[in-house]
């Protein structure tokens, strides 16, 4: 899976920039969360995010506005990953868990960019074994193309597609989303669960 990793971040890495020589709204001046972020993103935060509609674990057609009532952590991944989704999305699930216990409330959400395997059902299934509140969400190939493409994620099934067994090669990232702010920042695959749920109480707080 080291190629899948290799791909996604050849891709982010255009969007994505660790340093601070970025100008712009990231920038200390008049960002109040400046101090809790751990990257800068080409054209600011607004360039990420946006509205979507997808389709929950129940069946039920929802939008972003719906997703996104409380904080949340969103990760773009497909059920059959074989080992980099269930590692991230067990991080995130554990950094939730931290942040619960310190009296905040952030939702795991798992966004499938597989949807021709990845029915409602199958997400279910999938989520209920990683967190309790953790919520699913697929759609058909059009709406899940519409909200990788407003997060800028990154995913391509390969060419042997007819096999049942195919793999998807897609970004990795996590995203910290803000109800009432939108997008706020990202988390790499070698970020902690510790380090995660240490930089999302800073927006918390700052917010």
């Amino acid at each position: 899976m080291t190629r899948i990793i290799a791909i996604g971040a050849a891709a982010i890495a255009i969007v994505f920039v660790g340093g601070m020589s970025w100008l712009g709204f990231w920038k200390d001046g008049g960002d109040q969360f400046a101090q809790c972020r751990g990257g800068n993103v080409a054209g600011g935060a607004g360039a990420i995010g946006g509205p979507f509609e997808l389709v929950s674990e129940t069946g039920e057609t929802v939008t972003e506005k719906e997703v996104i009532d409380q904080p949340a952590l969103i990760y773009f991944g497909y059920t059959f990953c074989p080992d980099v989704c269930p590692v991230d999305v067990a991080r995130n699930a554990q950094a939730v868990d931290i942040l619960e216990e310190q009296g905040e409330m952030v939702k795991p959400v798992f966004i499938s960019v597989d949807p021709k395997r990845d029915t409602p059902e199958v997400v279910d299934d999938f989520t209920a074994n990683l967190h309790p509140r953790m919520l699913g969400l697929t759609g058909s190939p059009e709406q899940v193309k519409a909200a990788s493409q407003a997060y800028r994620t990154y995913y391509s099934a390969h060419d042997d597609e007819d096999d049942e067994y195919y793999l998807v090669d897609h970004s990795t990232m996590t995203y910290l989303v803000l109800p009432e702010t939108g997008f706020v920042d990202f988390f790499r695959r070698d970020t902690s669960a510790e380090e995660m749920a240490d930089r999302v109480q800073c927006f918390l707080d700052a917010g």
